[in-house]
């Protein structure tokens, strides 16, 4: 059986497509850098983390962005008459005053490990833009077309254009074909497949919180007019019908389902196998109850499904609520080697399972100044939009933990370095070596930022002047989170109370919403932005079957 998630952690928005016998996911990055992972497996049960179409920051300009913004539901499809992958994807820029301003872009590549085209523009109409490739041929674009006139229903909807991939352009201004199978509201994340002559589209619906689904409907021609299936939504968290068109609120707590273990369920995209089986990936949450908090963000799931005799796609199992155990394809097992857990830093490059905030590594890190130790050059605050030392790792289980070995000599008290468990630049926990004036010496101690409040545990603070390096570590343990040193690695030592893991999700942060929590290596310098911390190891241990 396949057991939901797949992906567990920040893995949202999830875009399934297939060449010959690899099958490949891409999720949405926001401000994390670099941009647009994809995950790569040939059974569709075991994946392993293959790349990041977007890992040029020239290319990539996310500094100054707000958290929750940047990248935005990429979609990716190969078309096999280009012999090309298509990548389509939108930097969301602003969403003040409820403008939402985002720019939508697509790249193309024949490999996916390769080098990717120029960025072509292709319009600022709304999100979750997604291209259809017809068998005549001709390429579809479509996406949510962002209402924000006074009287119309909000968020908007469902539009399409066509693209010449030669001329690479929009032709003509988006038309709009499609307001939803269903009276939830909140249309988004559109795809088009055609089956049998029938052109299908399938939706998001009900805002992506407690109230979110996957409805679809089909048509004679791609621009419609679309028929809604007579059984909308064909899968979501809560089974009960509701009428919230008026409503554009996304998160909806009051439609939790106490009975069902994945949340949030919804943001649908297709996959069939040689032998005609039928998988659905989409994202889910799973909250911590009863504050119905997701600290692992939203986490890619796959059901399998089944079309009727009269053309309508249903869930395997009957129902139209997410499963958390599925049955596994007919396809040959393919387990990938194991990734390590320990980094040790002696590769010339960082691991592909770390990422950074807004801006490449490249400009503040290096794995050569010191042989064996990843040396972080300081900047801004972890509070800053702009440039952010910062080195993190998904988490991706409340049941994790999280140790690093760090040689540091601050100097005065705007530098720092440790270790950071970090939802936004307004919702962090921070146990850091700085300078302490008040000892006259180099400290240990905990900053916490909640909600942009911060918090300086000062009685807890530590004298470290008389040790040459620091082991630091961060223990998530389900509902607490607890921070602990050592000098030599072999005996702990906690510092400062437990935290509520709870408080870092979408739920409770003011700030920023639709990721998730990571935790990570960092270095402040905000006086000169040249001091450094050596990192001689990053350790990443948890139990990704652990269910909140």
């Amino acid at each position: 059986m396949l057991k939901n998630p797949i992906l567990t952690g920040f893995n949202p928005d999830p875009c399934i497509c297939k060449k010959g016998d690899d099958y490949y996911i891409a999720v949405s990055s926001f401000e994390w850098f670099p941009g647009v992972p994809v995950y790569h497996s040939k059974d569709l049960k075991n994946w392993r983390l293959l790349t990041h179409c977007l890992n040029d920051e020239a290319l990539l300009d996310l500094r100054r962005l707000p958290s929750a913004k940047g990248i935005w539901a990429p979609c990716l499809t190969w078309c096999e008459e280009d012999g090309l992958f298509y990548l389509v994807y939108g930097i969301m820029n602003s969403m003040n005053a409820d403008f939402f301003d985002i720019d939508n872009y697509v790249i193309t590549t024949p490999d996916l490990c390769g080098q990717w085209s120029e960025p072509v523009y292709l319009h600022s109409a709304g999100f979750d833009a997604s291209l259809f490739h017809d068998d005549d041929g001709r390429k579809w674009l479509t996406s949510l077309e962002w209402e924000f006139r006074e009287g119309y229903e909000k968020p908007g909807v469902i539009c399409i254009t066509e693209y010449d991939a030669k001329a690479k352009k929009v032709i003509g201004k988006p038309k709009r074909i499609w307001g939803g199978g269903t009276d939830r509201g909140c249309i988004e994340g559109p795809h088009i497949y055609k089956r049998k002559g029938m052109y299908y589209i399938m939706c998001a619906e009900g805002g992506t919180g407690y109230g979110h689904s996957v409805t679809m409907g089909r048509s004679h021609r791609v621009d419609g007019d679309y028929v809604k299936d007579p059984e909308n939504p064909i899968l979501t968290s809560t089974a009960v019908d509701f009428n919230e068109r008026h409503d554009s609120w996304f998160l909806k707590p009051h439609y939790y389902n106490p009975d069902s273990v994945l949340q949030k369920s919804g943001h649908g995209s297709l996959v069939e196998t040689p032998d005609g089986e039928v998988y659905l990936v989409h994202h889910s949450g799973r909250p911590f109850k009863p504050e119905l908090r997701c600290t692992l963000g939203r986490e890619t799931c796959i059901q399998k499904m089944y079309w009727t005799e009269d053309g309508w796609l249903r869930l395997e199992g009957g129902g139209n609520l997410a499963k958390e155990y599925v049955d596994e394809s007919k396809l040959p097992e393919h387990k990938w080697e194991n990734t390590s857990i320990r980094e040790d830093f002696d590769d010339p490059v960082l691991p592909m399972n770390l990422y950074t905030l807004r801006i490449s590594p490249s400009s503040f890190t290096s794995l050569t100044a010191r042989k064996g130790y990843l040396r972080i050059r300081g900047q801004e605050s972890l509070s800053s939009l702009n440039r952010v030392s910062l080195i993190a790792h998904k988490l991706t289980s409340v049941k994790a933990q999280i140790t690093t070995k760090m040689v540091f000599h601050p100097e005065v008290y705007q530098h720092s370095a440790g270790l950071v468990i970090f939802y936004d630049n307004m919702n962090y926990i921070y146990l850091r070596q700085y300078y302490s004036d008040t000892l006259g010496a180099p400290a240990l101690g905990i900053l916490q930022v909640e909600n942009g409040e911060r918090t300086e545990y000062l009685k807890d603070r530590i004298d470290v002047s008389q040790y040459k390096e620091l082991f630091l570590r961060v223990s998530v343990e389900g509902r607490r989170i607890g921070f602990m040193w050592s000098p030599d690695g072999k005996d702990y030592q906690k510092i400062a109370p437990y935290f509520d893991t709870s408080l870092l999700s979408d739920e409770y942060c003011k700030y920023g919403e639709f990721t998730g929590t990571f935790v990570g290596i960092c270095c402040i310098d905000s006086l000169f932005h040249t001091q450094y911390a050596d990192f001689d190891m990053f350790e990443y241990i948890s139990d990704d079957a652990v269910s909140i």
